[in-house]
């Protein structure tokens, strides 16, 4: 069982705050990446789900997100079933979270799944996808096209905005 993503009320605030200065043009989208860690002796998921509000669409990007940490039972590492379906849940969640204070918005959901059968991720394509169309009832966008999961999270997952 995946815990909840929750943005807290300050980013929630933020994210209001920032869309009533944008034009209808601005588009959201959702995205999550992960990545295996070993923390506290503990093999270990990193999450990193994100919320991309692209500024009147075409005005640069604000990233909002959040970071959470669960163990990782992951058996097959190159076909990583669970945590990439953790992945989607916790996008998922996000977006119901979200959806009261952004509806009315183009809005997109991104998969760190490619549907290749050559990659790992392709192992649940299929399944990702349905769940997602299911839950929000959009298609979601799957690599190469899913920036906000493929390079906005990974950045977050992989540390990328901590360093200067």
């Amino acid at each position: 069982m995946t815990k909840p993503v929750h943005f807290t009320d300050e980013q929630i605030t933020q994210i209001i705050d920032i869309l009533s200065e944008l034009s209808s043009k601005t588009k959201i989208y959702f995205g999550c990446d992960s990545v295996r860690i070993i923390k506290n002796g503990q093999k270990m998921a990193k999450y990193a789900t994100v919320l991309v509000v692209h500024k009147n669409g075409s005005n640069g990007c604000k990233i909002f997100r959040n970071i959470s940490y669960e163990p990782d039972y992951e058996k097959n590492i190159s076909r990583p079933r669970m945590r990439l379906m953790t992945e989607v849940y916790k996008v998922a969640e996000l977006y119901m979270q979200m959806y009261p204070y952004i509806f009315g918005y183009d809005i997109e959901v991104h998969l760190d799944v490619n549907p290749d059968e050559i990659h790992g991720s392709s192992c649940v394509a299929k399944e990702a996808a349905g769940y997602i169309l299911g839950v929000t009832g959009m298609e979601p966008k799957l690599k190469p096209d899913a920036l906000a999961a493929s390079f906005g999270a990974d950045g977050i997952v992989h540390g990328f905005h901590e360093r200067v």
